[in-house]
């Protein structure tokens, strides 16, 4: 299992966001905002719906690298054959909780993403083939919301970037808009499940009967048909028809349709204009033109009227300089909306919204009766005040009985990095009366945007963040931007802004991010992250990091540590940097001392060349005339000179070789049709493939790949369409299979978030190992390539499982966003190694080495002991490894949560909190992607709030590292045990509202290799368990009188508030028997335990669907096991048997700790469920111990089906407290083993291990067994058996010792040769000893120990009382006497017998009397279980009636035995002080001295 914690560090800026797709959430409140740089934002509310006091941006949805096409909401965990959709609400009828909805993404690079509303991450993610195109438009199926329907055509592609900023009509643009819209388009519609995001329909491929459609929508279905709406940009309608769900879920996926459904076309109703937006509400559509709407219904084409915008309260116009319409939708929910029953009976009344492009709105009553169609105006929403030179683009979207107004804002509509998005919400009032025909202004009830954040970083006092900073932060800063009804922003204001004022300073150019690198040191930690500027600045700012030994320090990146600097600047460039690369040179470059370059490519058409060393420019290049907005490095198996050069790749359709050696361009490869956005470079054959993409054609002649020779200089050949993907893809998979750049330094600004071209879910072997780990500095499309990446020097395999065990992983998902990834597995399997000062050092490097090989030889591959990172490696000591632990704790610690935490880690553990950077938490997702949370405590405390994933997976790791920290350092022990219990109680102490950490996920670390991380994951589960309890198991309890609970209405909403979700116990009664039967609360505990849809953890951490099972079967049994009062009663009952199968699976990951759990709640929970099953699963252990295992004792095995440690803890935990559980059954199956088991069989070594620990764990109870558990061991040692004697001699007399040493009433003899064995618990006429000869292991006497002498038959009135027999025994030192003593009756008996007699009786088994008795006197303190009195008077019959009834009765009883064995005492001993004289002790303080 994998725990990656994620530390994001922001630019300075906020990032730009231009709003290109929304969607949003009524329950609870979530706004999502897609943009045109691939990234989408979650914004959140506070307040309530009729003031939202504050609107902030919770985090950043960072998993596509190009504009994002749509976004919609769906219910991935929604069963496919049940689960209908509300019309009216956002939520499924049978799904409850943020957990069942999620978020789906599409960008025009055809990459989908499924987001967790919860948490924000990312559940799936998943390329689409080539073949389906550019996604356009994203839809739920209204009748089954786990499925969505994709749209993509192939034509224009201008207005996916943005559908709803329009530009001036009467452009060039229009003409032939309209006349690529009268020519048939080529489009692909699909369906996909939200789950898997698999095709499981393909809807259409192929030719449509109108233009490249830019809208589509799902009309609400007629007579049991389905249908999909298609409208192109001027009008042209047309409707497919979609299959039933239940044949959508086993339609096949068919990649080759030949044949189109039935296609039904209607008349365009506004012959030459262009349709700038349209609405649908279920049957009813609405196409919005530049001067009018007009009303139809889909289905059968009746046009019901329409709106005209002429003599409208919304302006519009012919100029392009005026306002004009540019969006609509209809508002559901609403009192007026009629819509459903309105076709049926002629009637319609609905309510309608359309808004410009400077934000005005306008809501309208739409009425259809009598054939008369009405429009009146009912609300105004008012216009964003900023003058026309300002570029905008508005969005709107309803919420309920509001209406949100996204304002994408530019002052520079050239520069697309300085788009920010402001969210302001309206509330749209009730209508009195329905003919008042008076506009209504709607009321602004909240706004946001993201410079609150930004503001509040910048103006900390004293660098702290206040923990209430927050609250009210938004008053006199939402203008930062825009103000409406306070001032009019334009370019010239922003320039007449105050210099100090961060309204100008986040406009300005010196202040925003073009691109970002992270760079590493030669030790494989980050060294620095760098930026470029959009005017043309780079700078480099450095980590923090104390090392203790510049040994370990790379000296070429850090040469002098005297003079270090924080940050480095490097100016030359007059455009906006674009690219960026560095290198490490492998050879000498002529007439320079270069050793680290940084390469940047720039707006301004150049290539600078920079020494990284001295901060100086070295060279700059003009071979491109257009701007350079790619770098690529040379790949691994490079030969010379080609390993010190370079490609740059321009928007002039040129790639360029360049070498560093001559610092010439050595290659000039021309002629590209497009810009070549994708480029491989295979370094071992020496080509370079270029792949051009136009989106504005059919996907067959979209596609071109130019494959050139290197060293020639030639073009090889030309391919195009599927040819082309498939080749690309050739190069690209061959690359990544192949190993890592050998530069330590070797990094580019690429982007981190692009998945293969033909990528359909099926990874090979190594790419299942997360996108984000594999750097690919010679992929060339920012989309292919890794950012910021340790460039090893390991071969093919090794390279990728080397990098793959780095500590910290670092890449750049967007411009200016780095991201640091500290891995728990890495960081505690690389900073174990302890120095001796007096013997060989082991090295980081060596342990990194030693643990690739063995993974590289379990994967089936090979490196070579002479690869260079397995001879030239730097030393790991005490001090890199503390600072490795320092800079991975200061980067993941939540800082200003708990300000004495604070300081007790900056004083005592040494942490340096990062001043420098602005950090914020974040979650890894699915192949690379990556959840970030804004800047801030707010956000960062948000995420601490709704993603239990996040809290467990960063309270373990923080936890483990604490813990390891004291191993390496013990001066930090407080400062560590202060972390780590912030971290498992005081946080949510502080913070109630927290979410607990998942109880699965934690459970998935309980068998970690590192002893660290077991104790973190389960003093984490104890800590939070009680919290966290799932809803099928939590027992809910109510509140008492006491507590202000009154009625029972109020009981009742209190238990369902807890069966929802997760919540808090509170003491109190527990609830009468709810309605649902007893057979349906098991059935939802069994269903429960046996799913793994419902939690986000399993591709948190990489696990599967088996993973998923298991960790709920074990929590579900360690709650039952530790909180039974806090879970339901039946919760044992139905986990016990899973859990044994659990065990019996022989899971590596989990069947060690179900045994575990087995075998600690056996007595007190397992018990009473499976009591009858116990002696069947001890027989299924011995089973896999002889027959699974399948080796001998002495012949050890090669490779054993059953893991070690898995046979460890079946041998040592749950066999031994099975065997307590049913001692006579386990003696019966061990005894049995004897003759039906091999003589050599490994059952006969685990019986014997067995049977000692259970004589440690608790001999009181093997105690009335003895004589069988005695009589097993001597069978395994018979010397008739030699085999088996051979084989089990030492464990048996490892055994039997054990048994003398534990149980006094087992004696045997100095020379050891003959055992006696006294019963220890017996009837009182029938107790004997057992002597036996160790040599022929048979038995050669027995003595009575029955009664005095000559006195047996006055003891027959006695033969069912049952009482404590021998409770000591002693050989005479010449081996010719036995000496015994019982408690009951305080009564010495003396067998005196010479050797000759022990001879001539051995096989003589009639019971010998004892040859001498002696009484003790009863010692001070002395309370016995039955008087000498009592014994008397059973002897001579003299008893009183009444007693021996009382007696009879308690003899009688069931419970007598159990007590006669919880009072057994072992504590006597036996001591010969004499020839014939003895020493009788107990619990070693002498009672007395006896004579025979």
């Amino acid at each position: 299992m994998k725990c990656r914690s994620i530390a994001g560090i922001w630019p300075e800026a906020p990032p730009p966001h231009r709003v290109t797709a929304t969607a949003v959430l009524s329950e609870p409140t979530t706004l999502y905002t897609g943009a045109a740089d691939g990234s989408i934002v979650w914004w959140s509310f506070a307040g309530d719906d009729e003031s939202f006091k504050e609107i902030y941006p919770v985090a950043v949805l960072c998993g596509h690298a190009a504009s994002i096409a749509d976004l919609d909401i769906c219910y991935p965990l929604l069963a496919s054959s049940d689960g209908m959709m509300d019309h009216t609400t956002d939520v499924v009828t049978n799904c409850t909780g943020s957990e069942y909805v999620a978020l789906i993404s599409a960008c025009v690079d055809g990459v989908l993403c499924v987001w967790s509303r919860g948490s924000g991450h990312c559940r799936r993610r998943r390329k689409l083939p080539p073949w389906v195109g550019s996604p356009s438009v994203v839809h739920q199926l209204p009748t089954n919301p786990r499925y969505v329907c994709i749209a993509s055509s192939f034509g224009d592609a201008s207005h996916t970037v943005d559908k709803d900023f329009v530009d001036p009509v009467g452009g060039p643009g229009v003409a032939a808009d309209q006349e690529l819209s009268r020519k048939h388009a080529k489009g692909a519609i699909i369906i996909v499940d939200s789950y898997t995001l698999t095709i499981i329909q393909t809807v259409l491929h192929g030719n449509l009967s109108i233009g490249p459609f830019k809208f589509m929508a799902i009309p609400e279905p007629f007579q049991d048909l389905k249908k999909l709406l298609l409208v192109d940009s001027i009008g042209q309608l047309q409707l497919i028809p979609l299959l039933r769900d239940s044949d959508v879920v086993v339609e096949p996926l068919t990649s080759n349709c030949s044949s189109n459904p039935k296609i039904n076309n209607i008349e365009n109703i506004s012959e030459g204009e262009l349709v700038l937006s349209i609405a649908l509400s279920r049957s009813i559509l609405g196409v919005l033109y530049r001067t009018n709407c007009v009303f139809m219904l889909v289905l059968s084409g009746t046009v019901l009227g329409g709106i005209s915008f002429n003599n409208s309260a919304l302006p519009s116009g012919s100029d392009s300089a005026e306002s004009h319409p540019v969006g609509c939708i209809f508002l559901h929910g609403r009192d007026a909306d009629t819509l459903g029953a309105g076709e049926a009976h002629g009637c319609i009344t609905a309510e309608f919204a359309v808004w410009n492009n400077r934000g005005s709105a306008i809501v309208y009553r739409l009425s259809y009766f009598d054939n008369v169609f009405k429009s009146l105006v009912l609300y105004e929403i008012p216009s964003v005040c900023c003058s026309s030179d300002i570029g905008i683009s508005i969005t709107c979207i309803q919420l309920n009985d509001c209406i949100i107004r996204l304002e994408s804002i530019c002052f520079n509509e050239e520069e697309p990095l300085f788009w920010k998005p402001h969210i302001t919400v309206w509330s749209l009032p009730k209508q009195n009366n329905e003919h008042e025909n008076v506009m209504k202004r709607c009321k602004l009830i909240g706004e946001g945007d993201f410079l609150v954040d930004w503001i509040d970083i910048n103006h900390k006092p004293n660098g702290r963040a206040m923990e209430d900073s927050f609250v009210g932060s938004a008053v006199g800063l939402k203008t930062a931007l825009v103000a409406h009804g306070k001032s009019i922003l334009s370019k010239g204001s922003v320039d007449s802004l105050p210099k100090n004022d961060l309204r100008y300073v986040f406009q300005r150019t010196e202040c925003v991010v073009s691109c970002s690198m992270v760079l590493l040191r030669s030790s494989h930690m980050p060294h620095a992250i760098v930026y470029g500027y959009q005017n043309g600045e780079i700078e480099l700012v450095k980590f923090q990091m104390h090392l203790g030994d510049a040994d370990f320090v790379d000296q070429d990146v850090c040469h002098d540590l005297k003079h270090y600097e924080a940050k480095q600047h490097f100016s030359g460039h007059t455009g906006a940097i674009l690219c960026l690369a560095a290198h490490q040179m492998v050879g000498t470059s002529a007439g320079q001392s270069l050793n680290h370059v940084l390469l940047s490519g720039s707006m301004d058409c150049t290539v600078r060349i920079w020494d990284l060393q001295c901060g100086i420019l070295t060279m700059v290049m003009h071979h491109h005339v257009a701007p350079v907005r790619q770098l690529i490095l040379p790949p691994i198996q490079t030969d010379r000179p080609w390993n010190d050069c370079f490609l740059s790749v321009g928007e002039d359709f040129c790639v360029a070789l360049v070498s560093l050696d001559t610092m010439r361009v050595e290659r000039m490869f021309g002629g590209h049709p497009n810009y070549p956005a994708k480029v491989v470079w295979d370094g071992e054959r020496g080509y370079l493939a270029c792949l051009s993409q136009n989106h504005s054609v059919a996907s067959s002649k979209k596609d071109v790949l130019y494959i050139w020779d290197i060293k020639a200089g030639s073009l090889d050949r030309i391919l195009h369409g599927s040819a082309a993907c498939s080749m690309y893809d050739y190069f690209y998979r061959g690359k990544r299979m192949n190993g890592i750049h050998r530069s330590t330094l070797s990094s580019t600004s690429a982007s981190s978030l692009v998945l293969s071209l033909t990528d359909d879910g099926g990874f090979l072997h190594f790419q299942q190992r997360i996108n984000e780990n594999q750097p690919s500095s010679y992929l060339a499309d920012p989309i292919l390539s890794q950012r910021g990446v340790f460039q090893g020097s390991l071969s093919d395999a090794g390279s990728a499982l080397f990098h793959d065990m780095l500590p910290v992983k670092c890449c750049c998902p967007l411009s200016g966003i780095a991201v640091l990834s500290f891995d728990l597995a890495s960081l505690m399997s690389f900073i174990v190694a302890e120095i001796d000062d007096g013997k060989q050092q082991k090295t980081f490097h060596d342990e990194l080495g030693t643990q690739t090989q063995r993974r590289i030889a379990k994967d089936g591959s090979n490196v070579g002991r002479n690869s260079p990172y397995l001879t030239r490696r730097p030393r790991l000591h005490k001090d890199f490894a503390m600072s490795l632990l320092q800079f991975s704790l200061s980067f993941l610690h939540s800082w200003d949560m708990d300000f004495e935490l604070d300081k007790c880690l900056e004083s005592e553990m040494k942490l340096n909190k990062p001043e420098k950077f602005i950090v914020a938490p974040g979650l890894e997702g699915d192949r690379g992607s990556v959840t970030l949370a804004f800047p801030g405590f707010r956000s960062a405390l948000e995420l601490w709030k709704s993603s239990s994933e996040f809290c467990a997976m960063r309270s373990l790791t923080l936890v483990s590292l604490a813990q390891r920290s004291v191993s390496l350092s013990p001066s930090c022990s407080t400062s560590s045990s202060a972390l780590s219990a912030f971290y498992t109680r005081n946080f949510a102490e502080k913070y109630p509202h927290l979410k607990p950490p998942s109880l699965q996920l934690l459970v998935s670390f309980w068998q970690d290799e590192e002893d660290h991380v077991r104790m973190a994951a389960r003093s984490l589960f104890y800590c939070a368990a009680s919290r966290a309890i799932p809803s099928p198991l939590f027992c809910p309890k109510v509140l008492g009188p006491m507590n202000g609970m009154s009625s029972s209405d109020e009981v009742r909403e209190n238990v369902e508030q807890y069966e929802g979700k997760n919540a808090l116990y509170v003491d109190g009664e527990m609830l009468p028997e709810t309605r649902a039967s007893s057979e349906d609360k098991d059935n939802k505990i069994l269903e429960w335990m046996g799913s793994y849809e419902l939690q986000d953890w399993i591709s948190c951490v990489g696990g599967t669907s088996q993973d998923a099972m298991a960790s709920h079967i074990i929590v579900a049994a360690a709650l039952a096991i530790w909180y039974p009062s806090l879970v339901k009663s039946n919760v044992a009952m139905l986990a016990v048997n899973p859990l044994i199968k659990l065990v019996m699976s022989m899971n590596e990951k989990y069947s060690s700790t179900a045994a575990e759990l087995l075998a600690e709640g056996m007595e007190s929970t397992w018990k009473p469920c499976i009591g009858s099953e116990i002696h069947r699963l001890i027989s299924d252990i011995f089973f896999q111990i002889e027959c699974v295992s399948g080796a001998s004792a002495n012949t050890p095995a090669t490779s054993q089906p059953v893991p070690p440690k898995i046979r460890d803890i079946l041998v040592g935990v749950l066999l031994p407290s099975l065997a307590l559980a049913d001692i006579p059954g386990f003696l019966t199956i061990i005894e049995g083993l004897i003759w039906s088991t091999s003589s050599d069989s490994p059952a006969h070594l685990v019986s014997l291990k067995t049977l000692i620990r259970v004589v440690r764990g608790s001999p009181r109870s093997l105690a009335e067994y003895l004589n069988k558990a005695v009589n097993f061991i001597l069978q395994t040692v018979d010397p008739s058996n030699l085999v088996m004697r051979r084989t089990c001699l030492q464990s048996s007399m490892r055994a039997l010792k054990e048994v003398v040493r534990v149980y006094p009433m087992v004696a045997l003899n100095e020379m050891s040769t003959r055992l006696a064995v006294g019963d220890a618990i017996s009837e009182i006429n029938c107790a004997s000893i057992h002597v036996y000869d160790m040599q022929s292991v048979t038995k050669m006497k027995i003595l009575d120990a029955s009664g005095p002498p000559g006195l047996p038959s006055l003891l027959t009135g006695t033969s069912e009382t049952v009482t404590t027999a021998i409770s000591v025994l002693s050989f005479s030192p010449d081996g010719e006497g036995l000496v015994a003593f019982s408690e009951h009756g305080l009564i010495i008996r003396w067998w005196s017998l010479g050797s000759a007699w022990w001879e001539k009786l051995s096989r003589n088994l009639v019971p010998v009397q004892c040859t001498k008795l002696i009484f003790v006197p009863p010692w001070e303190g002395f309370l016995p279980n039955s008087s000498r009195a009592s014994v008397m008077a059973k002897i001579t019959g003299n008893a009183n009636t009444d007693a021996k009834e009382d007696t009879a009765g308690l003899m009688n009883d069931a419970g007598n035995v159990n007590t006669l064995i919880h009072n057994l005492d072992l504590s006597y001993g036996l001591e010969w002080i004499a020839e014939h004289q003895v020493l009788l002790t107990r619990q070693g303080h002498t009672i007395g001295s006896f004579q025979f």
